[in-house]
């Protein structure tokens, strides 16, 4: 059986989650005679609003006081479309992100101030506008390149017409379903023409990619997220992918974008961790219950998991999905609420912010590494893509959601002053359908989480069996409420209306 080990930096990570082109743009770049959105309007999906890595790297002393020690951040790669999931060029950053020396530059300095950067790995398809693929549609079964992608043997042959871009009749076929191998000449993900998929078997791309992951992990980056690395359906793919990554750096970190349960990836040979969005799930359907925005998301096909439950199912979720994996991996897992994939959770909540608040509360004293996706910690909203993807209004800090980035501040400062909430054990100690509480532990002290999803006060009796709080040595430290105490009793807990606590020992 093969060892387990996760790196020891992530247990203790806040992860920040930037998506470039939205986030922040510097002046430093040269734009003249280049046409962006003007910033403040409406995302749409092919516009640019010209965000890059030197704007990164002019907020970061904003990141580091909100208390984060990790980047996540979206395609940088030269692409032809805002999010950069199109890559063309593997081995060069975006000109109009700033090119190579902006991520120099990005990582230099965050690595100044302690804090890790994380790339978006996306190897499983490429864009038309890579330079093997636009080989092989000039030279059809001419090309040395034939294998390195799935095409149609009477194109490659000239026996029929194609191109990159699909003429109606190509266009209409893929509307109806039919795949995109007969419909368009070549296999595209998700029948995306626009995204030609790699066919991973061929030796020559495995070294491609493999080399792509082991070139930026030399250049300084702190890990890969992979974007849906189970379109490789190849375990062979992944655990070569992981030897040569941690060849270079064991403590580099590798999580898969798998939105289901990921036993399969996850036995330490292939990934540390997944995108842990059934927790996410659990904290909308629970915390947004009375208040879901089933238009967004339905629109987004985001989470068929997310329907109204209550305490008792948000608490069985909590258990069970905490003891999917082995601890080293349930520690590493990199835990959210929402992402550049799904409407925003203040969205699909309804814009209620207590429930943003309850989810956060939720996020942070849960095992694993909290991710914040960014602007959510000022109140920006937005539904279903691209609309999720907003400008970040620096310049306007009085639209800011001030009392949401004082409370995100205060959970971010609580985890990192508790080691029980990043890697004690957790377990559930009472539910009913409107209050959860939980408990997190190690051998330096014990904690106890209290959930109010309510939109009433209630007080609530609980059985700390046996955690045995001496006299003197307990109180609360974070949130509101009220808590009495009693040897060999059950412990009463008064919770306002949606609001939560933690309490426990204090030294």
């Amino acid at each position: 059986m093969t060892e387990i080990h996760t790196p020891e930096w992530v247990k203790d990570a806040i992860f920040y989650q930037i998506f470039p082109d939205r986030f922040a743009r510097s002046e430093r770049l040269d734009r003249r005679g280049l046409h962006f959105e003007p910033w403040d309007s409406p995302p749409t999906l092919f516009g640019f609003k010209g965000g890059d890595l030197y704007g990164i790297v002019e907020h970061l002393d904003y990141l580091q006081d909100l208390g984060i020690t990790a980047l996540y951040i979206n395609p940088i790669f030269a692409s032809a479309s805002n999010h950069r999931y199109h890559t063309y060029d593997y081995y060069n950053v975006d000109p109009l992100l700033g090119g190579n020396q902006a991520l120099r530059e990005l990582l230099d300095e965050a690595h100044r101030r302690g804090i890790r950067v994380i790339l978006d790995g996306v190897f499983n398809h490429a864009s038309r506008g890579f330079w093997q693929f636009h080989h092989v549609l000039e030279n059809g079964d001419g090309s040395p390149y034939v294998d390195w992608f799935y095409f149609d043997p009477q194109r490659l042959q000239r026996k029929k017409p194609w191109g990159a871009y699909p003429h109606p009749e190509e266009e209409k076929a893929l509307r109806r379903g039919e795949d995109s191998l007969t419909a368009i000449g070549y296999r595209a993900w998700w029948n995306l023409p626009a995204l030609p998929k790699f066919n991973t078997h061929t030796p020559a791309v495995r070294d491609f990619l493999f080399g792509v992951a082991e070139h930026w992990i030399r250049f300084g980056i702190d890990g890969w997220r992979l974007d849906v690395p189970a379109e490789i359906d190849d375990d062979s793919f992944w655990q070569e992918f992981r030897s040569r990554v941690k060849a270079i750096n064991p403590e580099a970190y590798i999580v898969g974008e798998i939105w289901e349960r990921a036993d399969r990836w996850l036995r330490g040979d292939q990934f540390d961790a997944v995108m842990n969005y059934p927790i996410g799930e659990a904290c909308l359907s629970f915390f947004g219950r009375e208040s879901l925005n089933f238009a967004e998301i339905r629109k987004a096909g985001y989470g068929p998991r997310i329907h109204p439950i209550d305490g008792k199912e948000f608490a069985r979720r909590w258990q069970e999905i905490s003891q999917w994996y082995h601890p080293q991996i349930v520690q590493a897992q990199l835990n959210l609420i929402d992402s550049h994939d799904t409407p925003r959770f203040l969205t699909a909540a309804g814009g209620d912010r207590q429930a943003l608040k309850l989810a956060w509360l939720t996020l942070f004293t849960y095992p694993g590494a909290p991710c914040i996706y960014y602007g959510d910690e000022i109140g920006l909203d937005g539904g279903h893509d691209p609309d999720c993807r907003k400008s970040f209004p620096w310049h306007v800090p009085e639209r800011w959601d001030h009392d949401l980035l004082a409370y995100l501040k205060a959970c971010i400062a609580m985890r990192k002053l508790h080691p029980a909430l990043r890697r004690g054990h957790g377990w559930v100690l009472y539910a009913d359908p409107d209050v959860v509480v939980l408990g997190r532990q190690n051998a330096q002290e014990k904690l106890i989480i209290a959930l109010n999803a309510s939109r009433q006060a209630k007080t609530v009796r609980v059985d700390l069996n046996g955690l045995n709080f001496a006299a003197g040595r307990w109180g609360i430290v974070f949130g509101e409420g009220r808590v009495e105490v009693h040897a060999d009793q059950p412990c009463e807990l008064y919770l306002p209306p949606q609001q939560g606590l933690v309490f426990g020992e204090t030294h």
